[in-house]
């Protein structure tokens, strides 16, 4: 299996990459969506985060108040700290959990949609990695129409990530995302193309198809010796 590795940065686009893939017909593993259902009402994550925080970051409902705690964890990097060393457990065997299925369904290419994927040093389980980048300006206007934050609020979220220009450097990939909707979606038919490309003898011994095939033939072997 090919598993491939996208992120970015906070209003770079590539929620809008990861879903022209999956338009595509790739399978996405989206690590918000797995970080969204640790945090919910009963969970372990809920349960150390409200140990953290306290209740004061609860609804009525006794569902986490995510807004608020993005406020609060975005203006103070030792509390965010706190928040990623309390749900980085569950959200990492969330993931993993989601590629060992894929492994054993057989799919041939899988991507990862992390957006701390070099914060959290997950990018060594991918090949390639795609960066989607925009510059600094771009980022910052698309965040204050897209969420109506304070300017502050929005520059917050920012520096909170690793900036985009260090990511774009340590990327085998790069969509740009600065330009047109069109422009994204050339890109993305281009990386389409490259990740659908066939396998590399490592990548299909890694497979389910080819663990199989290995372990076939050792009790093949086996059985003949025998």
């Amino acid at each position: 299996m090919r598993i491939v590795g996208l992120t970015g940065g906070i209003a770079s686009g590539k929620s809008s990459v990861s879903r022209e893939l999956q338009n595509r017909d790739i399978p996405i593993v989206d690590a918000d969506k797995i970080a969204h259902d640790v945090l919910k009402k009963g969970t372990r994550g809920w349960k150390r985060v409200v140990k953290i925080f306290g209740s004061k970051i609860l609804l009525e409902s006794g569902e986490v108040n995510r807004p608020l705690l993005g406020e609060i964890v975005f203006a103070d990097p030792a509390k965010r700290k706190q928040l990623n060393k309390a749900l980085e457990p569950f959200i990492a065997f969330g993931i993993f959990w989601e590629i060992f299925k894929h492994w054993l369904y057989g799919t041939r290419v899988l991507v990862l949609d992390i957006p701390l994927l070099y914060e959290a040093k997950m990018d060594w389980m991918a090949k390639p990695v795609v960066v989607v980048w925009v510059d600094r300006e771009t980022q910052e206007a698309r965040l204050l129409r897209r969420d109506r934050l304070p300017e502050e609020q929005a520059r917050n979220r920012i520096n909170a990530q690793m900036p985009l220009d260090l990511k774009r450097d340590r990327a085998d990939i790069v969509i740009d995302n600065s330009g047109t909707l069109e422009n994204m979606q050339t890109q993305v038919d281009t990386l389409y193309r490259t990740i659908t490309a066939p396998w590399s003898w490592k990548e299909f011994l890694l497979s389910r198809t080819g663990v199989l095939g290995f372990v076939t033939g050792v009790v093949i072997i086996g059985w003949f010796l025998v």
